[in-house]
């Protein structure tokens, strides 16, 4: 899975602890997304999307996507 964060037009601001490359588990934080900033998730063909496009999620809540076949949760 990749995250990209991508700061906004006007504050141009986000926070990001994890350095690139840095491994993840299921509901870690890496980092904080300010004023209009967003965030892309690329996730492979074959998990199954929880949320649609444009969605607000909560940081280790939200459920976003489930993997193929084991239902664990991304």
């Amino acid at each position: 899975y990749v995250v990209v964060q991508i700061a906004g037009w006007l504050a141009r601001r986000i926070v990001c602890r994890v350095r690139v490359g840095e491994k993840l588990d299921r509901a870690d934080r890496f980092g904080l997304i300010i004023f209009g900033s967003r965030v892309y998730l690329y996730l492979p063909p074959e998990v199954s999307i929880c949320v649609k496009s444009g969605e607000r999620v909560s940081a280790g809540t939200t459920v976003v996507a489930h993997r193929g076949g084991d239902h664990a949760s991304v």
